[in-house]
């Protein structure tokens, strides 16, 4: 059974906070700590908390799957202006474009992606509602998993950030 998944704006924003810790805590895990120093989860959310309300302000939205009355997932959006992007310098998209910040699934939920598909199906339709064609998604590198399902959806590859955090690299110089 696919879970309700339905459109939601600020109201919704300390609801997430549990999710949002369970994705910190997988960045950490499949970053490692190679990609590490990691801060706290106070810290984590309370950025993270801030960042949301910023999108929710100028027009993005967030799309929550629940099961049962509880929250198994959700996704955040954020849509742009094209010309507050990078892309306008290399391609051709229309007027804004969608990133999509946050996907994440309670692990209990699981289940043959069913929640992952209904969240990003929503989205799809959220944002093809609103005339924006263009998105992007991002992951850790080394979260093949994530790479994969997107790659599914139809994104593919289009550049990659490297990482150099200050003292810490320092140090192993």
């Amino acid at each position: 059974m696919s879970p309700t998944v339905t459109r939601a704006g600020a109201e919704a924003l300390d609801h997430l906070r549990p999710l949002w810790l369970v994705l910190h805590h997988h960045h950490q895990a499949v970053g490692g700590p190679a990609l590490g120093p990691y801060v706290d989860d106070e810290a984590s959310w309370a950025a993270r908390r801030s960042l949301y309300a910023g999108f929710l302000a100028r027009g993005g939205f967030a799309v929550l799957a629940e099961r049962d009355g509880r929250l198994a997932g959700y996704a955040m959006v954020a849509v742009t202006p094209v010309e507050e992007t990078l892309m306008p310098d290399t391609w051709r998209t229309g007027d804004r474009v969608a990133e999509i910040e946050t996907l994440v699934v309670d692990p209990v939920e699981q289940r043959g992606a069913q929640a992952h598909a209904a969240l990003l199906d929503r989205v799809d339709e959220e944002l093809a509602s609103e005339g924006v064609a263009d998105v992007l998604i991002g992951a850790i590198v080394t979260n093949t998993d994530a790479i994969r399902l997107y790659e599914r959806r139809g994104f593919r590859p289009a550049w990659v950030y490297l990482l150099r955090l200050g003292e810490r690299d320092r140090d192993r110089a």
